[in-house]
């Protein structure tokens, strides 16, 4: 399944992907607990609208972001859409 995907402009990006677990991984970093959870809301806004929700979690300033489509039981291109997308909110 990820074989057919291009998945180097992600992992350019600092995106990590196991293969075992067909997941796609990225830790965010922000100076406040607001700036992060800020941070998760908007992602929350886009995966509800695309309906493809991150697997995460939130420590203070830091946002652990895991991505994989549950369905098909590895990555697919929504996983990718939306990876880009977390990318853009966190450069905002």
């Amino acid at each position: 399944m990820a074989d057919a995907l291009d998945l180097a402009p992600l992992l350019a990006a600092g995106w990590s992907h196991d293969p075992e677990r067909g997941v796609l991984s990225k830790t965010f970093g922000f100076e406040t607990f607001v700036a992060a959870f800020g941070f998760m809301t908007r992602v929350a806004l886009w995966a509800e609208k695309w309906n493809h929700h991150p697997d995460w979690s939130n420590s203070y300033g830091t946002v652990e972001v895991s991505l994989t489509s549950h369905d098909a039981g590895g990555l697919t291109e929504r996983d990718l859409k939306l990876a880009r997308k977390i990318d853009e909110l966190a450069a905002a």
